[in-house]
């Protein structure tokens, strides 16, 4: 017997689980505490291994002060034969990039500026040091 591997919609919906649990702080076992399931039942939906039902995704939503819609941001396109495909070449970068310590780290330090124009001259230096050519030459 074959192991099948997971939908890539379950992987993108658990990635994105774990990527607003870990945004707000929140271990494993806290949301499984507070839905009433194990840690391991959490792990195993972030991985993608099983699938979480559409009344739990809405606890898990709840929990989590998040929309469901949340989950599916950049959600892989089914194709004819039900695999996924990326929706965007950016998505799996930008996950990986906020499930990062760095990412979280600045998520949270970004998120708790209160003032929208501080936010908008943060994100305007970020995007300046971005552009930045990297050469050190001279």
């Amino acid at each position: 017997m074959t192991k099948k591997n997971p939908n890539p919609i379950d992987v993108h919906v658990g990635s994105r689980i774990r990527l607003r649990r870990n945004m707000l702080g929140l271990s494993q076992e806290r949301l499984g505490e507070s839905l009433g399931i194990t840690f391991q039942q959490i792990q195993k939906y972030e991985k993608g291994t099983n699938r979480v039902g559409a009344s739990r995704l809405q606890a898990i939503a709840s929990i989590l002060n998040t929309p469901v819609s949340f989950f599916f941001e950049g959600a892989p396109e089914e194709d004819d034969d039900g695999t996924g495909k990326p929706a965007d070449d950016s998505a799996p970068y930008v996950a990986d990039f906020l499930s990062s310590s760095e990412g979280i780290q600045l998520n949270r330090a970004f998120v708790k500026i209160a003032d929208p124009k501080v936010r908008r001259k943060v994100l305007e230096l970020v995007k300046a040091l971005a552009a930045e050519p990297t050469s050190t030459e001279g």
